[in-house]
């Protein structure tokens, strides 16, 4: 794989980046960035759980055919039925590692197999209502045991190190990254055999998201501004239910609540007129999330309410307790008790359905570089995301591109330059990268959001472009910060999903547009291509 001096260097602690990390340990030297604390990633903010067939009545072909119906068309089917054909064997792997999954020892598969939206059957596995915390805590702690795995806390990677840094001949490659040491305020340079990109989603470029601060698109700005392809940025998944509150605007309403039988119902309503999810589609509740997110989003709109209802009261406190004990605590705690009370929620952003462009084993564009997770564009989730098939992707292709770099060839050794530390600082910084974080989240969220025009597509691209001007300058400049690096990222982030969504004039899955209300006949991916890389002297 590589040479015990030079490491794999993989960027993110969240699933994705640990399963690779894991899988390629007991081989060599691997180095674990994470932007925030090691245990600060979406992984852990995951409720619902992770896709196995695993149930005799279940099948391969069932999973793929409702992978298929929920990316409306856009789904590459070879992929999901590679990775439904893996489902089985990720579980099992996570089982030996520990991950203490909910049990039910009646079934065949002997545990406790849940149901989302857009599923046909039951076959979600997951740990009660904190499914991400508990496969991410255990995952964590392998990591945490192994000799050969070192994690770096507070470091956030810059920009990957290609061969125009290293002045480098013949074909390009990665060589590694520049990273900031955020503790010690200045920037590390990383040689690496491989480089992998586990950096989560996009979320925190819209105002209300139930992401964690870390989803700032750094992955992908990074592979962008390196020469790698990107692809269906414009499907940007709002999940449905994000509960609608005060004091916590970012917590998650799993949807396996619904699949449990929860309804929506418009506040102060007759009871016989409440729930509203059954004239938008016969799947009601159960619909796709881009579905009932748009249906909430039309009925806010239209009766002039700032939430709906999500009522599970029907369900009794016993049950709720015993299936969904994060949610009810943490309801409780804020005053709502959900076995008497309905739960006022919101749609919010919640995933990124596209990314940088992979094969099945996450390489990219750029020879040593690999995407896995959130951070990746498979094919897996066309146009909308199957519930819980995010985490199995993580698995599943976090293992394929272990073996893929265990099988690489040695790269070329480079000297990588020192990152110039001669810029100074600006004390104007923090106030200007406030604002513009600020204007550039409004602005994403009124005008690209669930429902979409060209014109103001159009408009929040010049405003955007703006932004980059201003950024630029400062990153051109002056010392960079974290908070510079995540907005830079984010407006790279935010032109890529507006330039998306100018160019699919039709409505389809996540991206619905009043100026394109069809769906076109033939379905395509919005692939875009950099003109160019973007170096700091630029």
């Amino acid at each position: 794989m590589n040479s015990p001096q030079v490491p794999v260097v993989v960027i993110g602690a969240g699933l994705a980046g640990l399963t690779v990390a894991l899988r390629l340990a007991d081989h060599g030297k691997v180095v674990v960035l994470a932007k925030r604390g090691r245990s600060d990633s979406a992984t852990a903010w995951a409720q619902g759980g992770i896709v196995g067939v695993l149930d005799p009545t279940d099948s391969v072909e069932a999973h793929v055919h409702d992978t298929l119906q929920a990316g409306a068309g856009l789904v590459v089917e070879s992929t999901a039925r590679w990775i439904s054909e893996h489902s089985a064997e990720a579980i099992q792997w996570l089982l030996q590692t520990g991950v203490p999954f909910s049990r039910d020892d009646s079934g065949p598969s002997g545990l406790h197999l849940t149901r989302e939206g857009g599923h046909s059957i039951r076959r979600i596995a997951h740990a009660a209502d904190a499914t991400g915390k508990a496969i991410h805590d255990t995952l964590l702690a392998r990591c945490r045991n192994h000799p050969n795995i070192q994690i770096h806390e507070h470091w956030i990677a810059l920009d990957l190190v290609t061969n125009r840094h290293c002045k480098s001949a013949g074909p390009d490659r990665c060589h590694g990254v520049y990273v900031l040491d955020i503790d010690r305020h200045r920037v590390e340079s990383l040689a690496a055999s491989a480089v992998v990109l586990a950096c989560g989603g996009v979320g925190k470029v819209y105002r209300y998201t139930s992401n964690p601060d870390t989803s700032t698109g750094d992955g992908i700005a990074m592979a962008w501004r390196a020469g790698c392809r990107v692809g269906n940025m414009e499907f940007i998944q709002f999940h449905p239910t994000c509960l609608y509150h005060a004091q916590d605007r970012t917590f998650l309403i799993t949807e396996a609540l619904r699949g449990e039988g929860a309804q929506l119902k418009i506040p102060g309503a007759p009871a016989d007129e409440a729930r509203f999810m059954l004239g938008h589609d016969p799947r009601a509740e159960l619909a796709p999330r881009d579905i009932v997110a748009r249906a909430i989003d039309f009925e806010m709109k239209k009766r002039g309410i700032d939430f709906v209802h999500l009522d599970a009261t029907h369900l009794g406190e016993a049950f709720l307790q015993s299936h969904f004990p994060t949610i009810y605590s943490r309801c409780l705690a804020l005053g709502i008790d959900i076995s008497r009370q309905p739960i006022p929620v919101v749609p919010a952003a919640h995933y990124t359905c596209g990314g940088v462009v992979t094969d099945n084993c996450g390489r990219t564009d750029l020879t040593g570089l690999y995407a896995v997770g959130e951070t990746a564009y498979t094919g897996l989730h066309g146009a909308n995301r199957l519930a819980s098939n995010s985490l199995l992707e993580c698995v599943v292709v976090g293992t394929a591109a272990a073996e893929a770099i265990l099988a690489s060839a040695a790269p070329p050794l480079v000297q990588i330059p020192a990152w110039d530390e001669s810029q100074v600082e600006n004390a104007d910084e923090q106030v200007v990268i406030a604002h513009n974080w600020d204007e550039l989240r409004l602005l994403m969220w009124n005008y690209v959001g669930i429902v979409r025009t060209t014109k103001r597509l159009e408009r929040a691209l010049h405003r955007i472009e703006l932004l980059q001007s201003e950024v630029q300058e400062y990153y051109s400049n002056f010392r960079v910060t974290s908070d510079l690096l995540e907005l830079r990222n984010l407006l790279v982030c935010a032109e890529l999903i507006v330039r998306s969504a100018l160019d699919r004039r039709e409505s389809r899955g996540l991206h619905f547009s009043r100026d394109y209300p069809e769906t076109l006949p033939i379905a395509y991916p919005t692939i875009l291509s950099p003109l160019r890389a973007v170096t700091r002297s630029e």
